[in-house]
């Protein structure tokens, strides 16, 4: 299915809608960056992993990659091996079992959700995104290469 739009401009687009049972062999995913953001008050940030959750097939799953270069660019007397522990944490919830610790217990969904809540912390996660894919865990990997690296 697909809607035509007519812009202000006369360019048409169509844009295709994909509804439940409709994807063929892909599901939705969400998605959100892990940023680094080593002093608040600057703004500045360094995107540092990727976090992917895909109801449908139960997958919840985190890639993170850390530019020392980068992160020490911006603050010189960041906590390098802080960052290191807060994003190998996040990876090993995403996981699961006894390696997430006290999120053990919980579903995939409700520790992905708590993974994207906002946060003021030096490692903060990005605005929620969404897609399609066939292979969420391909998916992660591919966003980490194109978002990350």
């Amino acid at each position: 299915m697909s809607e035509r739009h007519i812009h202000m401009a006369g360019h048409v687009t169509e844009r295709h809608i994909t509804r439940a049972g409709q994807g063929g062999d892909r599901d939705v995913f969400e998605y959100a960056l892990l940023r680094v953001v080593p002093r608040v008050e600057r703004g500045e940030c360094v995107n540092a992993g990727v976090v992917v959750y895909c109801r449908a097939q139960g997958y919840l799953g985190a890639r993170t990659h850390l530019d020392e270069a980068r992160l020490l660019a911006l603050d010189p007397a960041a906590d390098v091996a802080g960052v290191r522990a807060v994003l190998a944490a996040i990876e090993r919830t995403c996981a699961g079992r006894e390696q997430a610790g006290q999120a053990a217990g919980d579903d995939a969904g409700r520790r992905y959700r708590w993974l994207v809540a906002p946060r003021s912390a030096i490692v903060q996660p990005g605005p929620v995104h969404t897609g399609l894919t066939a292979d969420p865990a391909a998916e992660t990997e591919r966003l980490l290469n194109l978002l990350v690296r």
